[in-house]
């Protein structure tokens, strides 16, 4: 409505031109593509420009969810987005007092966030092991200089390196070194860990495997009775990668430049410029309306794919084993196995899905004289209920 009403203005403002120009045809490309698309969307609203709901401020007592939240794979801790990273690290030193080994490999992998130089030094220290276990008999490779030029720009850097090698039975000791006058450190393998080469090797391949501990987003799953508020959406600041004050910010330039892009956009480029304003979202709440309209509710990342909701919304009901569709708000069927992520497909900040049973299987199934449960849910969910307000 906005782009119409600056075309209007604009052909108001500006003198007739003898012939088309450029920027006319452009002009006039928008002023079709207008039309065309509120006529298929019955809608005065140009299709393909969500409105972005404005972040509410934290306490504010309508929001949809209270904010984002994380749970330590380590503890089971429920976390707020702003604790996460302090927590898991917490967790991870508090798990050396029972197994410093795998704290020291959560460690390294965890700790470093440079991904390349973790590699090379687990690849690295994969490789001291390596020689040690292959030729057992040999001194030299019991012994590692820790300031080997080697060890220190691949391992010395990495934080838990340290304590991974005096976890799986080196020590430090002093050692003399041949043109030296003073002696330097090294790392000694133990005599007791040396008659076990089979525990280096398992300590190896932990290594190798071994990912980075990251908490995990809690869905936050909530159950709702029917309501006409089920597409409306008060999401807190958590859901936003800008600020509440940098998008009223943004807001308000958009608002000023509105005249001057939307005399220049065609519908190619308004669809680019969406794509750059969905990928600002990292996460978004999604609600699924039920046959018997109750809503499931649950947070995602903005980058997982119809599949997660898929699987979410099979946990909770109670024929899981039944077939469904989730269709999107204009009706358009979401694939399980649909590869665009969600983001791509519009379903950012928010969206409200509808379930659908799998009809061809609903009918086998009437056939057969059998009929799905009544209640869609499973007990435990229900018995939770919430009214949405």
């Amino acid at each position: 409505m906005a782009a119409a009403a600056a075309l209007a203005r604009l052909e108001q403002k500006q003198p007739r031109a003898r012939g088309p120009t450029s920027q006319d045809s452009i002009r006039n490309q928008v002023r079709k593509e207008l039309r065309a698309e509120a006529t298929v969307s019955g809608s005065p609203e140009v299709p393909g420009t969500n409105m972005v709901p404005e972040p509410k401020e934290e306490g504010s007592t309508h929001l949809a969810v209270p904010g984002v939240y994380f749970t330590c794979p380590l503890t089971g801790a429920t976390l707020r987005k702003d604790q996460r990273d302090a927590r898991i690290k917490e967790a991870i030193l508090s798990h050396f007092a029972t197994d410093p080994v795998a704290a020291s490999i959560m460690k390294i992998h965890t700790f470093n966030r440079d991904g390349d130089k973790v590699k090379l030094g687990v690849d690295t220290i994969a490789r001291y092991l390596d020689n040690i276990h292959l030729h057992p008999e040999e001194e030299k490779y019991r012994k590692i200089k820790l300031q080997n030029k080697v060890f220190q720009e691949r391992i010395n850097c990495l934080e838990g390196a340290h304590e991974f090698f005096e976890a799986v039975g080196f020590q430090k000791v002093m050692l003399p070194v041949p043109d030296k006058e003073s002696p330097e450190e090294f790392y000694v393998l133990s005599e007791a860990v040396l008659a076990q080469p089979q525990s280096l090797e398992r300590h190896k391949e932990q290594l190798l495997a071994a990912q980075p501990v990251r908490a995990m987003l809690n869905r936050q799953r909530r159950v709702f009775r029917p309501s006409p508020l089920a597409s409306q959406f008060d999401l807190p600041g958590d859901f936003f990668n800008l600020t509440a004050e940098e998008i009223k910010r943004e807001q308000r330039l958009r608002s000023d430049a509105v005249e001057r892009l939307s005399m220049l956009r065609t519908k190619a480029m308004r669809e680019k410029e969406e794509q750059r304003e969905l990928r600002k979202y990292t996460y978004t709440l999604l609600r699924v309306r039920l046959p018997d309209g109750c809503l499931l509710q649950g947070t995602f990342y903005a980058r997982e794919r119809m599949a997660a909701v898929y699987g979410f919304v099979r946990e909770a009901l109670q024929s899981d084993w039944l077939p469904f569709e989730l269709l999107a708000s204009g009706g358009q069927k979401l694939s399980e196995d649909e590869n665009l992520v969600l983001n791509e497909c519009g379903l950012v900040p928010s969206a409200l899905l509808t379930f659908s049973w799998d009809v061809a299987v609903l009918e086998d199934v009437k056939a057969a004289g059998a009929e799905p449960d009544s209640s869609i849910l499973k007990p435990e969910l229900l018995s939770a209920i919430e009214k949405l307000s």
